[in-house]
């Protein structure tokens, strides 16, 4: 059986992104490459991974930045406090794109994007 393993942002620096992310939301650091240029997160079953942009184009493929205002993909993070978990991440850096809102199926959903412009939803479970 199949099994989603990772999340990879790619970014600009590792270190920069994994330090928002324990900052932000508290995950703690699982890898840090000595290169700096992998690294990831303690966020449960699926690992949220950061990929330098150097590395990637060291490996032949083009890179791209993220755009919150035009975004093709988030990641949510579940949390019973969506309001406080959306202070956190704004005071450690993250731009607040959408407010707490209760949504018609009863879960509480909020955005935010993180420095390197990737999108996150912050929200209660579903159901």
């Amino acid at each position: 059986m199949m099994k989603l393993g990772y999340t990879i942002f790619y970014v600009h620096d590792v270190k920069k992104s994994l330090a928002f992310y324990q900052a932000a939301f508290g995950f703690e650091c699982r890898f840090l490459h000595e290169s700096g240029d992998w690294g990831e997160l303690e966020t449960g079953a699926t690992t949220l991974a950061f990929c330098s942009h150097a590395l990637l184009q060291q490996m032949g493929k083009r890179t791209q930045t993220p755009d919150p205002l035009a975004a093709c993909s988030e990641i949510a993070l579940v949390t019973e406090d969506v309001a406080a978990a959306v202070e956190r991440a704004c005071q450690a850096g993250a731009t607040l794109r959408q407010s707490p809102e209760e949504m018609p199926w009863g879960q509480i959903t909020a955005y935010v994007s993180d420095p390197d412009g990737f999108l996150v939803e912050i929200c209660t479970a579903v159901g």
